[in-house]
Parts: C-alpha cells; sequence; structure tokens
C-alpha cells in the first residue's frame, strides 16, 4: 500500500466516521427505513449522473451478483446503522463499525484471499474485548437496547468484513463506478417497501434532510466509488485498514457536534480495537513515519 492508497483511506475514514455523526441526527426524525431508503436513493442519482457523463455502461448481465452484493453491503448495513442510531451514540457506533477488520480477515481467508496468523487470531481477539469494553465502561449505562444497538452495528460490520474479498474479486470483472452503481440501485429496490410503509411516521426536518444529502452524494455515492476503485488496486485487508482510522473521526465529531460524553470505556475499548485492526491488517504506524521522513 502506497502514500497514495494511505492518504485517500485517510480520507474515506474521515468521510465514514461523520456519517455515523449525520445517522444520528436523521435516524430518530425520520426513521430507520425512510433514512435509509433516502440515503441510497440519493447515491444511486449521484452514481447514475456520473455514468451518464462518464457514458459508462450498465452492468446488467452481472444483476444477480450486484443483487447480493447490493443487499450485504448497502441495503442490510445501511438499515442496521440506521437502527441502531435510535439506542447508540455516534462514538460508540464508529468504534463498534471497527470489527469489520476481524470479520473480513476470517472471510478473506476463508475465500483464499489472505492467510490467517498467531498476529491475527490475536487482533481478533482484542477487537473483540474492545468491544466488551466500550459497552460496559462508556459514558452510558449497558443496558438491553445499548447491547441491541451494538450487536447491530456488529452484524453491519460483519456485512462489510465477510463480503469485501467477494467485492475485490468483483472488481476485477466490473467497473468501480458500475459496481457502486448497481448495488446502490438493488439495495434501494429492497428498502422501498419499507420505506414506504414508515413514510407517513417520518418528519422532514431541515437538519435530517441536510444529513441525508450529504450522506448520500458524499459519504455514500462518492466515497463508495472511490473505496471499490482502492480496493480494485490493493489486497481486501489492506483496504480495510482505513477501518482503524474511522473511530477517531468519529468519536471526534460526535464529542464536537452532538456533546457525547467520553468515558474510560471509550479509550480502554478504543486502544484495544485500534491494536486489533493494527494486528490483523500488518499496519505499523512507525514504518510509515521511517517512510515519510525519508521523502
Amino acid at each position: 500500500m502506497n502514500l497514495r492508497h494511505l492518504l485517500q483511506l485517510v480520507l474515506l475514514s474521515a468521510l465514514w466516521g461523520a456519517s455515523f455523526l449525520f445517522i444520528r441526527v436523521a435516524s430518530p426524525v425520520l426513521g430507520p427505513h425512510v433514512m435509509a431508503a433516502l440515503r441510497i436513493g440519493l447515491a444511486t442519482l449521484t452514481l447514475m449522473g456520473i455514468m451518464r457523463a462518464t457514458r459508462e455502461p450498465w452492468p446488467w448481465r452481472h444483476w444477480r451478483e450486484l443483487t447480493g452484493l447490493g443487499a450485504l453491503t448497502v441495503a442490510l448495513p445501511f438499515l442496521l446503522y440506521a437502527w441502531a442510531a435510535l439506542r447508540l451514540p455516534a462514538g460508540y457506533s464508529s468504534l463498534v463499525n471497527t470489527m469489520v477488520v476481524p470479520f473480513g480477515v476470517l472471510s478473506s481467508a476463508w475465500m483464499k484471499e489472505d492467510q490467517l496468523s498467531l498476529r491475527k487470531w490475536l487482533g481478533c481477539l482484542a477487537g473483540f474485548l474492545g468491544v466488551a469494553f466500550i459497552v460496559q465502561l462508556g459514558p452510558v449505562q449497558p443496558t438491553p437496547e445499548l447491547m441491541a444497538g451494538a450487536l447491530a452495528c456488529m452484524g453491519a460490520a460483519a456485512c462489510y468484513g465477510m463480503c469485501t474479498p467477494w467485492m475485490k474479486r468483483t472488481t476485477q470483472r466490473i467497473s468501480p463506478l458500475a459496481i457502486a452503481a448497481g448495488i446502490h440501485a438493488t439495495a434501494l429496490v429492497m428498502l422501498l417497501p419499507g420505506a414506504a410503509w414508515d413514510w407517513p411516521h417520518a418528519r422532514f426536518t431541515p437538519a435530517a434532510l441536510g444529513a441525508v444529502l450529504v450522506m448520500g452524494v458524499v459519504t455514500s455515492g462518492l466515497a463508495y466509488w472511490l473505496n471499490l476503485r482502492v480496493l480494485s488496486q490493493i489486497t481486501p485487508v489492506a483496504a480495510m485498514s482505513s477501518a482503524f482510522m474511522i473511530p477517531l473521526f468519529g468519536v471526534a465529531w460526535g464529542h464536537l457536534f452532538l456533546g457525547e460524553a467520553l468515558g474510560p470505556g471509550i479509550w480502554w475499548g478504543g486502544a484495544l480495537v485500534l491494536l486489533a485492526t493494527a494486528l490483523v491488517t500488518g499496519f505499523n504506524p512507525l514504518r510509515l513515519l521511517v517512510v515519510l521522513r525519508r521523502r
């Protein structure tokens, strides 16, 4: 992974860390189904516009594969995160999301895209312990609702992690732009019935609509396209290394803009989660500092 790829992953981490803030703002007002459908719909329109401008053809003959990826990497995770936002602070959600890396490593090994080692197993263990610290020792009480929200975030992380090697293989056959547009379009179809059912109960406030607009156009549409472009050039595990940076932005945005408290569980659990992702990806920040100094 070269410096250009690393900077792209840092940008993605900042955008996705902010998305947890926006979900926390929009989901309680719009409802999980409506918010997720609006977010995916705006992302689909954004990617359709780019495809039209670049004259990129739609990958219709791959609709079965794109439908599966759309369900597991867009529809289900977006809905789970929106539902978890009703019960979990944005900083918590971004930290639990880091579990995408252990799930991704296991999936990559199963699909022969990577090999497991003792270091990676220790990383997986540290990640699960970190999540336990976050839930039990954070500034909010570990209620059943909090636990349910954390499990929902872990479910979304599992979807992302387990599908990353599959997505990597797909980028070798279909262009990243076509994949991004295709999976968002199919995911939108899946979520429309639930959104239509909940539509009368949604409250369309300016803050919620603004948050959904940013998520749909930037953190979903454009960011997903960029992520697939990076994924097509590096290994799945390296692509997932951005997950350890997302909590840094997610906790910071939640604290700065939503006033979310920072308790001891956040620090100890967050440290374990970051250690977990460093172990499973092999990312060494000290090595990076050496490289940057030489430049």
